[in-house]
């Protein structure tokens, strides 16, 4: 009882960040904005929803294959449609309750499939073991291909905060990082020695080792090379969203791989902080964009309306073509 009440109120808490993430946004703008803002989405190129609606749905085709990859050494081998319908109920459900997709797409295919949830719901911890891999890697690559980049909008922060001029020579900074990565590094181990007996540190060291053990579950994979290869697909192809969902405004059209690179970074975690990521997203978005001196709000509204607005159709319709499909083939078995 007291873990549901406790996870009604994160849920409660999340959505009101993410409420009032919108509001705010919504509530600073001016009047000329308000109308820049309406007039940016009503002269959008929607042309572009069908090319990446084309692209989503490759990335959840690879996602579900990179599903089955993880399945089929327990010895059960579904099919990739039942596979790609789950995966999809299972985005849907994310959309409104965090952490819940993971739960109802292991359901479904283990109703569909005959497969048990719990072998599943393992397989879902080392698919997001990897996924966190590949976000680090993603940010790492992000920074270092646009280093200069990256210094001139952490000067320009600094001076709006501080109204000094201050200036970030490339080793000092690159120093500091190290430090500062080093320093947290040595008092986390500090921490974990001397409250090892506490029941928080208890359990970060279960996490750590459900990392580890899920990391060493993908080496010993025997189709390693195609897992990873769907990974870097699955990622390929949110970016490849961003890049083309560049075009459908007049303010973004210019921007290229680098700064889709550091959309996709900000907002994959912008999805966490809220439900679906409503208010965050979009704010996310807005604050990459002021790294290219571009201060638009319209992109990350109509990036994150239509994905979610696809994620929306594509699971109801999954949902549906799930039972319908598998109703045919248990009037064949009969």
């Amino acid at each position: 009882m007291r873990k549901k009440i406790t996870a009604i109120l994160q849920y409660l808490v999340f959505l009101g960040i993410g409420i009032f993430l919108t509001w705010w946004q919504f509530s600073k703008m001016t009047n000329v904005e308000r109308v820049q803002f309406r007039e940016s989405l009503l002269h959008a190129n929607y042309i572009v929803i069908i090319p990446i609606a084309i692209v989503a749905i490759l990335s959840h085709i690879s996602r579900a294959m990179r599903w089955k990859i993880m399945i089929e050494p327990m010895g059960y081998y579904p099919s990739t449609s039942n596979t790609f319908y789950s995966v999809m109920c299972g985005y849907f459900a994310n959309t409104f309750l965090p952490r819940a997709g993971e739960i109802l797409r292991c359901t479904l295919l283990s109703r569909y499939e005959k497969i048990p949830v719990n072998k599943l719901i393992g397989t879902i911890l080392i698919e997001r073991v990897f996924d966190l891999f590949c976000y680090f890697l993603i940010i790492i690559f992000t920074i270092a291909v646009q280093i200069n980049t990256v210094k001139e909008f952490i000067k320009k922060s600094f001076q709006n905060i501080t109204h000094k001029n201050v200036n970030f020579p490339f080793w000092e900074l690159l120093i500091a990082i190290i430090v500062f990565g080093t320093l947290v590094f040595f008092v986390t181990r500090w921490i974990f020695k001397k409250y090892g007996a506490h029941r928080h540190i208890i359990k970060l060291k279960g996490i750590h080792i459900g990392l580890k053990e899920g990391f060493m579950s993908i080496i010993r994979l025997k189709k390693r090379r195609a897992f990873i290869l769907h990974s870097i697909f699955i990622w390929s192809m949110y970016l490849l969203e961003i890049y083309i969902g560049f075009s459908a405004l007049k303010a973004t059209s210019g921007l290229g791989i680098a700064a889709g690179l550091s959309v996709l970074s900000l907002a994959t975690l912008a999805m966490i902080v809220s439900p679906g990521g409503i208010g965050a997203f979009p704010v996310a978005i807005q604050q990459v964009l002021l790294i290219y001196s571009i201060d638009n709000i319209s992109f990350g509204w109509l990036i994150w309306g239509t994905t979610t607005a696809l994620i929306i159709v594509i699971g109801l319709v999954s949902f549906g073509l799930l039972i319908y499909t598998n109703r045919n083939k248990n009037e064949t078995k009969q």
